[in-house]
């Protein structure tokens, strides 16, 4: 039941977080993305990145253009409901179908974001695009940093991805509990 809980805790909290620092932006700019919305670290960082974009030829990053936006919250929803099912009624079958359920959930959206990241950082207007270095492209990475021109990009996950991931152990832990306890039970 608490992964369920930790999970559903994931619809309040940043899921992922993309940070770029430069000479320029010693601070950092950074964008958090959310299962609703994606929006700056700090008040004007997504508004920034969206300028430094431009001289690249990026499209603007808007979050109300990201359908997948609309549909996340609503997938981390079911999956927390049909989590606090499968707890109630207490059988490892749901419980293995709601892992499996959840583990194929969090392969699609980290392939969706990767094909999102890679849209936006190798579909350039070059036509319009202020700097043009042949060949450059500026995908940040999915997991880790990674050097963009003169922009060190760092992208890892936020408060709701650990909570994602802790909810998704604790369903593990909780079938491997269950198993020795029957097992027991049944050689008592």
């Amino acid at each position: 039941m608490l992964a369920s809980l930790l999970l559903a805790a994931t619809l309040a909290t940043p899921i992922w977080r993309v940070e770029l620092v430069a000479p320029q932006y010693p601070e950092g700019l950074g964008m958090e993305i959310r299962a609703h919305t994606i929006r700056g670290m700090r008040e004007h960082d997504l508004d920034n990145m969206n300028e430094l974009n431009h001289y690249i030829g990026m499209k603007r990053i808007e979050p109300d253009s990201i359908r997948e936006l609309r549909i996340i919250p609503w997938v981390i929803g079911a999956l927390a409901a049909f989590g606090l099912v499968a707890a109630l009624i207490g059988r490892r079958a749901l419980v293995w179908a709601w892992l499996a359920a959840f583990a194929a959930g969090g392969v699609v959206g980290l392939v969706d974001f990767w094909r999102w990241e890679y849209d936006f950082g190798h579909n350039l207007d070059l036509e319009h695009a202020i700097i043009k270095v042949p060949g450059m492209t500026y995908q940040p990475p999915i997991l880790g940093s990674k050097q963009l021109l003169n922009f060190t990009a760092t992208s890892l996950p936020a408060l709701g991805g650990w909570l994602a991931g802790a909810a998704f152990l604790l369903g593990v832990a909780a079938l491997f509990l269950t198993r020795r306890r029957a097992h027991a039970a049944a050689t008592a």
